[in-house]
Order: C-alpha cells, then structure tokens, then sequence
C-alpha cells in the first residue's frame, strides 16, 4: 500500500527522524490557515506547497511550488488543488490532486550551503538482506544517477537478525562526505530510518532528498513509502490511511470482491484460479502473439457468482479483445466452473468479446461437455496449445 508524502513523514516523524514540517489542507483557505500555523512554529513566511498524489517528480509537473506570502500559498494552493498532475510516473491523463502539504521552506541561509542526498532503504531479494542505498546526487532521479554516475551509489546491506550496526550508520555518512555536527545528524539520521522501515513493516522507505541544513541539521525534505499489504493486520492505523482515490478503481473493487486483480496494459483478459497458473496463462497468451490485459485469480471457489464478477472487471477495459479463462479443477470441479461461466454469461447478457475456455482436472470431460453443448459463443479447449490456438485465431 503506498502512502502519501504527508502519511509517510508522520510515520518516520513517529521513529525520530526529522522532518520537514508540514499541514496537509484540502482547499486554499485550509493552506493559508496551514501557513500561519507554520509560520507561528518557525518564523519563516516562505512555504513550500507541494501536491498529494502517489507518484515522483511532481515538481516536474508543476506540483511543488514556492510560496513567499499568503496571497501566493493561496493562489497556488488553488491551481494545484483540482489539477490533473502529469508526471513521468503517472499516465498520460495524469492524477486529480485532492490536498496540498504546505510544508516549512528549510532552504534558508546560514554559514553552510544547504546540500542533498538521495536515500531509501529496501529489500535486495538476490541477497535476502535489508539494503540502505544512498547517494550525494539527491533531488535527481535515481535512475539517472544509476545510468550516468554508477560510482556516486553506495549500498549497505543489512542482516536482518543483527539490525543496522552503529559502524554503519557512521559508514554511510563517511561516504556522503560528511563531518562535525552533520556526520553526527546523519548517523542518528540513518539509524532512525532503519528502525522505522522495520518496525512499520514497510518494503520500501524512499527520501529523495535527504538535506543537510545551512546550520548542518539533517531532515527528510520528501517521503515516498509503501507498507506490505501483508502485515497491515498488525498496523490498523495504517492500514486506515489508504486512500482509494489513488489506486486503479478497478483493482480496488477486485480487491472488495476478494479477488486478486492487476490491471495491465495488454489485449486479452485472463480468469485463473492460482497464481502460479496465472504466470503461466500470461506466457501462454504472449506466446499467442497476444498480451495480457491482467492478472486475475479467482481462487477456489468459482461459482456463478465469482466468475460474474470477474468476467465484469475484465470488461471494464476496453482494450480486451478476448478472454482466457484457464482453470485447474483440484479442489473445485470443472464441471461446477464450466456451470459457473455458463450461467454467469447468461446473466450478463451480450458479451461481445470471444471467451476461449480451458478446464483441466477433476471432471474436466463433463466441463467440456456442458461448455460445448450451452450453445453460447463460448470455445473450449483441453491442451495448452489448443488454447493458444484459438486466442490467436480470434485476435488475427
């Protein structure tokens, strides 16, 4: 579950690490009464008033704007609030911003140039460690960095039953360059961030940028987390965060109905029970000279009512020019699917997209049977190939 910049920072706000100070507001009246508050806190006029929306380089965008009095964190709050933001992480359309952060402006003068680094903390799956990745290239794109200057990216791996040892902390701020009071900042910076990456079981903690103050304090100017779905169950105040109007309204509707959807940018719609199956059935469709519109497992249990409402979150993208449903009939009968489909498809009405049918397993014979005799425009198929077959004869 991604969060917004704002819920991000309350969560590392909470374990210690610095902040950019900030008052998420829903309309312009809610921004200027943000910035007072702001400026009774710190003193400074000038606020940053940056859009909520779960993707990067908003700034890119026209989301993060400088306010330098009242009228202006007005006005801008109001050209943002409502936009439809485009950046390279969002679509074409781009996303409605609900709510603004106006947030503290910690680029002010001092004896020490403000300077930026880029900083997450994530999984490295090839090693089964946590990674603390790093940079002194902050407020760029990763990637970027990645491409241009690989030997600006330091990476320290930690062993998940030691924790982040304090020679390490100090490690990543010897490698920024940093010394004095700021090397001492970082390393609490650093240690803090770990503990709150682990203990918000998070796969993914990302500060871009961390900043070193003119008077050599280290905050997070920025937050970009996403919390495993899986362990929610232990953070209900997290799990109250979520905010649906950022994610694919189709997946959440899935997601209510119990089923497991990802929506992709493919032509021909998939129905399978199993994940494992479902990797197979997406090779299956691209070996068809097709690609797949999703990902969708209905489980085991695909009676009439589960298979409707599968078959109607498929249709929702007007990109689908077929549908696969691949079943593998272990614990539930085929026969029962087959029974499903057909009845769902008779619900439904005109469907007017080709369903190309494959039942293997427990009375896959009587399955077939049933599909063959329905007299709806329904193929089925027993062998892999069959049904790569004819996902490729419909689509030519």
């Amino acid at each position: 579950m991604n969060l917004h910049e704002y819920q991000g920072k309350e969560i590392l706000n909470s374990f210690g690490v610095a902040i950019q100070r900030g008052i998420v507001a829903q309309t312009p009246e809610e921004a200027v009464e943000a910035a007072k508050k702001l400026t009774e806190e710190t003193g400074t006029g000038w606020h940053v008033i940056k859009a909520q929306v779960h993707a990067g380089g908003r700034g890119k965008g026209g989301g993060v704007k400088l306010a330098k009095n009242l009228q202006e964190v007005k006005d801008i709050a109001g050209d943002i609030i409502g936009m439809n933001l485009v950046t390279p992480q969002t679509s074409k359309e781009g996303k409605k911003v609900h709510q603004v952060l106006v947030a503290e402006d910690v680029y002010y003068p001092g004896d020490n140039e403000p300077e930026e680094y880029y900083m997450s903390v994530l999984l490295n799956r090839a090693t089964g460690k946590n990674m603390i990745m790093y940079s002194t290239e902050g407020g760029m794109d990763i990637e970027t960095v990645a491409e241009e200057t690989p030997h600006l990216i330091f990476n320290e791996e930690i062993d998940p039953a030691h924790g982040l040892q304090p020679f390490q902390a100090r490690r990543v701020a010897f490698n920024l360059g940093l010394s004095g009071k700021a090397f001492k900042e970082m390393t609490k910076f650093v240690s803090a961030l770990y503990k709150a990456y682990t203990e918000s079981d998070s796969s993914l903690f990302e500060i871009n940028p961390v900043l070193k103050t003119s008077d050599d304090k280290i905050i997070a100017v920025d937050a970009k987390v996403t919390l495993d779905d899986n362990a929610l169950f232990r953070h209900k105040d997290y799990a109250a965060m979520r905010d649906k109007r950022e994610e694919n309204p189709v997946e959440v509707e899935a997601k209510e109905a119990g089923l497991s959807y990802v929506d992709l940018d493919g032509n021909v719609g998939c129905m399978v029970n199993g994940a494992g199956l479902a990797m197979a059935t997406m090779d299956l469709i691209k070996q068809a000279g097709g690609e797949p519109a999703n990902f969708l497992d209905v489980g085991g249990t695909a009676d009439a009512e589960r298979v409707e409402t599968a078959f109607n979150l498929i249709l929702k993208d007007p990109s689908v020019k077929a549908i696969l449903v691949n079943i593998f009939g272990g614990i539930v009968r085929c026969d029962r699917v087959a029974q499903g489909i057909v009845d769902a498809y008779k619900n439904m009405g005109n469907i007017d997209v080709p369903i190309i049918v494959r039942l293997q397993g427990t009375n896959a014979d009587k399955a077939k049977e049933l599909i063959d005799n329905s007299g709806l425009a329904v193929q089925s198929a027993v062998e892999f190939k069959e049904a790569a077959d004819k996902v490729q004869a419909v689509l030519s």
